[in-house]
């Protein structure tokens, strides 16, 4: 019987957990993993604490190399090549090397498409200028680097104000440098509701940001191939680098040509294994699609969790097994300097969209007992269903010790919890970690009405 080959498009977290667990369970299975950067299997989300300084290299943002993957799990990861075609009748690919141009097909059995996700990245006058940078790859955020070593800028502008733009904006304003942030929404971090994002925009004031809130980018200024300011609908801020942080979206642009089927926010729709709507074809990660176990609606979410686990599902299903991914519940962090910011289930817009009646509670707390040293402010917002007393989501904002609560509510989320449950918790209670009452669960008693 011959064996087996199965090519894995994409060599990130989603394409190198699955090859992994394939040749976990299948010592003998030929796998090829097609990756067009230099890298493979890194931690994107560290690229803003590189560029800060706190990370000595990128090298240190490398789980696995190339070559550890060819000489050690016997997976032959090919970097350096694009996969520019499928062809699901044939069953193979074309790939074009990056190096010489030169193309081949290349058969497979088993197909997982693991393409993740790219960066928005406008077209706009001057946008090809140098010194404006998107970020979705290590290897863009090395070129951010190199470029501030030799062009030494002094005024940087952020262009978003979601996770990547808020965490670079930290990272810039460490490397000393004046930085603006323009965002067309009213408040920074569109998936918090507003009156949390608008602790998140008073504390990028606070570290010397320049928010301009409201404005729209419409273009760059540049001399002789460098940028030199962003225009917006307002204003032109002047600038030395530029960096684009205006989302990402699934990079499925491969397999909508060959005809499988999308979904949320042009993801891959895929079954609960990551099967798509082509015979052995598979896809999971940021292109590929999720469910949200709140809203029991299709959802789409760029994470490096999410992507690591739904790979491990659909290693487990091309090596032979039965897994499937349950869902998420949309649980996300940040920090900004001494602030950490959290979220996860829905926001209050979204559960408007679903008709669904609902209250909230906000307090204002300590993330320690007050009398202890170090105790820090943290705010916790939480919404519940009307009647069931259901949660439907919570959000942080706060000092040290406050983000990792929101893993409390995630837990909560997934198993359905009401907010009475939430009450009802035992969590560990000592001066140095938390008040006697937990602060998630002192927004919990508000919501109830509790007394004090």
């Amino acid at each position: 019987m011959t064996q087996q080959r199965l090519v894995v498009i994409g060599g990130d977290a989603a394409g190198m957990s699955a090859a992994s667990k394939v040749r976990r369970e299948d010592p003998k299975r030929e796998i090829v993993v097609f990756e067009r950067s230099p890298h493979t299997s890194y931690s994107a989300c560290g690229m803003p604490y590189f560029i800060a300084g706190l990370v000595d290299g990128p090298e240190k943002l490398v789980a696995r190399s190339p070559e550890k993957f060819r000489d050690k799990y016997n997976i032959d990861a090919r970097t350096g090549h694009e996969v520019t075609e499928l062809d699901l009748g044939n069953q193979r690919v074309r790939v074009r090397s990056l190096a010489d141009s030169s193309e081949a097909w290349e058969a497979y059995d088993q197909l997982l498409i693991a393409t993740g996700a790219e960066a928005i990245f406008p077209k706009l006058p001057n946008s090809d200028s140098d010194g404006i940078f998107g970020l979705s790859t290590l290897a863009s955020g090395i070129r951010v680097q190199q470029f501030m070593d030799q062009q030494l800028p002094r005024r940087a502008v952020v262009v978003g104000g979601g996770y990547i733009g808020l965490e670079m904006a930290e990272a810039l304003v460490r490397q000393g440098l004046q930085v603006a942030l323009v965002e067309r929404g009213e408040q920074v971090m569109g998936t918090l509701d507003p009156d949390m994002g608008a602790l998140v925009s008073d504390a990028l004031r606070e570290i010397g940001v320049e928010l301009y809130l409201n404005e729209s980018l419409t273009g760059y200024e540049a001399a002789n191939g460098l940028v030199t300011a962003v225009v917006t609908d307002q204003r032109t801020l002047p600038a030395d680098l530029v960096i684009v942080g205006l989302g990402t979206r699934p990079n499925s642009s491969l397999a909508a040509a060959a005809g499988i089927t999308l979904g949320e926010k042009g993801s891959i729709r895929v079954n609960p294994r990551m099967q798509t709507s082509a015979p052995n074809v598979w896809a999971a990660g940021d292109c590929a699609e999720s469910f949200h176990l709140v809203s029991r609606k299709p959802f789409h979410v760029a994470l490096g969790t999410v992507a690591n686990k739904q790979g491990s599902v659909a290693g487990i299903n091309l090596a032979g097994g039965y897994a499937t991914f349950p869902g998420v519940v949309g649980t996300a962090v940040s920090k900004i300097c001494k602030y950490e910011v959290a979220r996860t289930g829905l926001m209050e817009r979204e559960i408007n969209g679903l008709g669904l009646k609902y209250k909230t509670a906000t307090t204002k707390s300590k993330t320690r007992a007050g009398y202890y040293p170090g105790a820090g402010w943290i705010t916790v917002k939480l919404l519940a269903e009307q009647g069931t007393g259901r949660l439907l989501g919570g959000q942080i904002v706060g000092q040290e010790g406050a983000a990792k609560r929101i893993d409390v509510l995630a837990t909560a989320l997934t198993a359905g919890m009401t907010v009475q449950q939430i009450v009802d918790l035992d969590l560990s209670y000592a001066p140095p970690f938390s008040p006697v009452w937990d602060p998630v669960q002192t927004a919990a008693r508000q919501l109830l009405g509790s007394s004090d």
